[in-house]
């Protein structure tokens, strides 16, 4: 069973996922994805473990060896991603049953949870695959259950978000095909593996080149790189409570994780960074998003843009630390990759406690609500305060190596943008703040008890989460600093 638990990690939410449908009406849906996303999570863990020493795990389907058959890898990086996106899963299904019971005819519920799984699937088959066009057909797994999920929204404005999202989606996909087809006729590979040994003898090719630049763009767009941005910001408001979570958390997350393997592994960091200078896009652009995200960010009235707006913010910090190219940079790019998944998973599940006792995330409506809700509000707080990046919270790890990049460089310009934009995420988070701790209730509003216990555990879990891996660090940063040298080949 060991060996197989690569295939099955991907394989067991795949084929559980139909089975929501037969399942009907009721809780045995929600129940058998819970069951499905923990089980899930338990492989991601016992994956980590196999290759903590720096081990890298091969399976080859069907016994066919790469480069013929598809392989699926997982060393250290890829079982760090693996872990965070099954971690949000599991959490995320947990969480679920109230909230979608709230937001979702009961005839649809069925489909939602065949939906989520096969997300879920599609995300963690992104991680784990060797193959770029393997890649390519689970980023399309994972993006047309994401339309349909976003398009399940109470609001109408849904299926206007969910469609803008599908036609920026399936860009972004044929651009990414486009370049890996490119790559295909000139090496003759789709392994990734073999890719990255081929391609260092054809670097000077245009083709080449041209292939970079479309893979390069495609994943921008995945990745909600600024300023190809516009499908996130309705995608996440009209989007029900847990796909709003569970996107927040994951989605960008795996495609910034799909554009490192790109540039590090199959391109290498010599051609993407020193011969195509792609830093020099990236940077300019990551730093543009921080600011102007962070400044549209304040100005929302409907707290999931805000936060909405902050994950655009949040990218842009991940893509600096990439265009650092150091040690240092990379690795505050993995922290922060996995250390925003916990904080945005705290704060929109906390968001849905909220939207399932009033029914709104307008700021207004959430006037004095943290007198009826303390826990759900105190959990906003704490994962406010790792977005803003306070210390003995996760968020400060990662702006922390992020600023030590930034000065190994010499570049004092990004500590300044860095240090002045968590100053204005203290600006949005404290509206909030304000609003629910000092203002009144809005007149005539019904008074509201607080969120019940199957909302606030997995809340919780998550808001803890972001202090006890702010204070204790060693072990996600050792995992984190390995997977970047092994990526800059500087690993023992």
């Amino acid at each position: 069973m060991a060996q197989n638990l690569p295939a099955l990690q991907v394989v067991l939410p795949l084929l559980a996922a139909p089975v929501c449908l037969l399942l009907g009406r009721g809780r045995a849906a929600w129940a058998w994805a819970t069951l499905v996303a923990w089980l899930g999570l338990l492989i991601s863990l016992a994956l980590l473990l196999q290759v903590s020493d720096g081990s890298v795990l091969r399976y080859a389907f069907g016994g066919w060896a790469a480069p013929w058959g598809i392989e699926y890898v997982v060393d250290r990086l890829a079982a760090m991603v693996l872990l965070i996106v099954s971690l949000i899963g599991a959490l995320v299904l947990s969480y679920a049953r109230h909230s979608v019971d709230a937001e979702i005819d009961a005839d649809r519920q069925p489909l939602f949870y065949t939906l989520l799984l096969l997300c879920l699937a599609g995300l963690l088959g992104i991680v784990i695959t060797g193959d770029a066009f393997n890649l390519f057909v689970l980023l399309e797994v994972s993006s047309l259950s994401t339309y349909a999920l976003i398009s399940l929204g109470r609001n109408r404005r849904a299926l206007t978000a969910a469609y803008q999202y599908l036609v920026m989606g399936t860009i972004g996909a044929t651009f990414y095909i486009i370049g890996v087809g490119l790559l295909y006729m000139v090496t003759g590979t789709l392994n990734m593996a073999d890719l990255a040994q081929r391609l260092p003898e054809l670097a000077h090719l245009r083709t080449v080149k041209t292939a970079f630049a479309f893979i390069s763009v495609g994943l921008a767009l995945k990745l909600a790189m600024f300023p190809l941005h516009l499908w996130l910001p309705n995608a996440y408001t009209y989007a029900p409570s847990v796909v709003s979570a569970f996107l927040a958390a994951t989605a960008t997350k795996v495609a910034l994780y799909a554009m490192i393997r790109m540039f590090y592994t199959v391109f290498g960091a010599p051609f993407s960074f020193g011969t195509m200078h792609v830093e020099w896009l990236i940077l300019p652009l990551a730093a543009a998003a921080i600011f102007i995200a962070s400044v549209v960010a304040v100005f929302q009235h409907d707290i999931k843009r805000m936060l909405a707006y902050s994950s655009v913010a949040q990218i842009g910090y991940m893509l600096l630390g990439l265009g650092m190219v150091n040690l240092t940079g990379l690795t505050a790019s993995l922290l922060h990759l996995f250390n925003h998944a916990l904080m945005k998973g705290a704060l929109f599940l906390a968001l849905g406690a909220v939207v399932y006792r009033i029914g709104s995330t307008n700021i207004e409506r959430m006037g004095g609500i943290a007198r009826e809700m303390p826990w759900t509000m105190a959990a906003f707080v704490v994962g406010g305060l790792s977005l803003i990046g306070v210390p003995l919270t996760v968020g400060f790890v990662s702006k922390w190596y992020l600023l030590l990049g930034a000065m190994e460089n010499g570049w004092w310009p990004l500590v300044i943008l860095i240090l002045a934009t968590s100053l204005i995420a203290v600006v949005y988070v404290w509206r909030v703040v304000e609003a629910a701790y000092f203002r009144a209730r809005p007149a005539g509003s019904a008074p509201v008890s607080e969120a019940p216990l199957t909302l606030l555990v997995p809340i919780w879990l998550l808001a803890l989460a972001n202090v006890y891996l702010g204070i204790h660090t060693r072990p996600l940063i050792g995992l984190a600093g390995s997977a970047a040298a092994d990526l800059l080949g500087v690993g023992p």
